[in-house]
């Protein structure tokens, strides 16, 4: 087998790389450069289980970051199981191959209850007292005590809210090479979420985003020499391009103020009412999986999203297969966004009665993906010192909670989950590989380019009589 490296650069388009750029480009130049028709919903989950099964989401089952559990009556986001990915990976089909093959998943999603040999995802630790503190999992176990000897405790808080930065792709990185030195894997994923930030804060046509190109590329960089100096081939690739944004659009305050949406009322705040609503949007970026309880409400609630101003196209039933994403976890609309729009997982309609969660970083609570998690209120005179007096709190025992996020989507700037009309917006892929691949794959595709490179043959299709 020939050794492969898989870096996936969260964003990354072909129009990002060039003067911020130094090192890619130059390794671009002798690369073959091919571009990848997203699959939809064009984001994080969806894309990697489409790339890593060759499947698309009606068959692999991931048909979004998150969606609604409907025997639990509840939206789970940034689950992290790999039984959840409902297809064979793109290793256990290398190791029927080859049973020497092994393989190192440093943060890519669904990485835990997994086949793969040496993994790492972010896991931070949730204590008795409410408090959460930064950490990783690895398989095997003893990994994370000696990656976190090495490089310090995974830099949880860089890697999502208002402090990211290059720290928590650098720490993958440096993570990855270490790992290497100690197993020797024939694949490597490596998940590098750097550009994922500012796009989304500032927008792809912001010239500050320079500075994290330029941040991103010396990582990218290391990482591409370290591993070809081992003899790898290496596969540089994105999920998804980023496009620029201007409107936020809010379907489940569309959705109650025509009487679909409920909520209940705790302590003076509105919480989603999941099992007693007749129909509620999870909102994932520009993608929104819509769960209507009763069937006979489909073609009204239809009707009424494909007026509000903002909204693509509405897929119900068999138009869902339009997209290859006609799948039991899905709502029985989806929703697309146009070109500057994207979706918001607001239910509130007096900021005054948001939940508490609302306010701050927490993936898991809320019924949908939330990009303002990336900022701290504006409207917060002295920022620093009131988030380390609240730290300081949590630390001496007090309980208290850093309720510091805004609640104003139009801060957000940039955002993806559609297909783009601009193929420029598209993901790439770059090799060195010598066989031409065409200019233009569809994202299952990449699971046969990965085998080729691995030089393993495609598995023979199974077919039942």
């Amino acid at each position: 087998m020939q050794k492969t490296v898989v870096l996936d650069i969260v964003g990354l388009t072909p129009s990002l790389i060039g003067k911020h750029t130094p090192q890619l480009a130059k390794w671009a130049a002798k690369a073959q450069q091919t571009s990848i028709k997203p699959v939809l919903p064009a984001v994080t989950c969806t894309a990697q289980s489409t790339y890593l099964t060759g499947k698309w989401p009606e068959e692999h089952g991931i048909v979004a970051n998150g969606w609604y559990f409907r025997d639990e009556d509840e939206v789970k986001l940034w689950r992290q199981s790999n039984k959840l990915v409902q297809a064979p990976k793109v290793w256990e089909v290398a190791k029927a191959a080859d049973p020497n093959f092994t393989v190192a998943n440093m943060g890519w999603w669904y990485n835990m209850n997994t086949s793969a040999d040496y993994t790492l995802t972010p896991r931070p630790q949730y204590l008795a007292d409410g408090r959460k503190l930064p950490d990783c999992y690895t398989q095997p176990a003893e990994l994370r005590d000696i990656l976190q000897e090495k490089l310090g405790t995974f830099p949880l808080f860089n890697y999502w809210g208002p402090k990211t930065s290059i720290k928590s792709s650098k720490w993958i990185a440096d993570a990855s090479k270490i790992t290497e030195e100690l197993y020797n894997s024939t694949l490597t994923l490596i998940y590098l979420p750097h550009l994922d930030y500012n796009l989304q804060r500032l927008g792809p046509s912001d010239p500050r985003i320079a500075k994290d190109l330029q941040e991103i590329d010396a990582v990218a960089g290391d990482l591409i020499s370290f591993y070809e100096a081992k003899g790898a081939q290496v596969i540089v690739l994105s999920e998804y391009g980023i496009s620029d944004v201007n409107q936020p659009v809010h379907l489940n305050r569309v959705l109650r103020k025509q009487g679909y949406l409920n909520v209940r009322v705790e302590r003076g705040t509105e919480l989603l009412d999941m099992a007693m609503s007749d129909a509620f949007a999870v909102a994932d970026h520009q993608v929104a999986h819509v769960y209507v309880k009763d069937p006979a409400n489909i073609p009204a609630v239809k009707a009424l999203l494909q007026q509000v101003d903002g909204v693509d196209e509405v897929l119900e039933g068999k138009e869902r297969y339009k997209h290859r994403l006609a799948h039991e976890r899905c709502g029985e609309l989806v929703v697309v966004a146009k070109a500057n729009a994207w979706f918001t997982y607001y239910f509130w309609l007096d900021d005054k009665k948001a939940p508490d969660y609302a306010r701050m970083v927490d993936i898991h609570k809320k019924p949908g993906y939330d990009p303002v998690e990336m900022f701290i209120d504006p409207k917060i005179k002295f920022p620093l010192p009131l988030v380390a007096s609240k730290l300081l709190r949590k630390k001496l025992g007090f309980r208290t909670v850093l309720d510091i996020i805004p609640l104003d989507a139009t801060l957000i700037k940039g955002s993806h989950g559609r297909i783009p009309d601009d193929k420029n917006e598209w993901p790439l892929l770059l090799t060195k590989y010598e066989p031409e691949i065409p200019k233009e794959v569809a994202a299952v595709d990449v699971f046969d380019i990965i085998l080729e490179h691995l030089q393993i043959p495609k598995p023979e299709p199974v077919f039942i009589a």
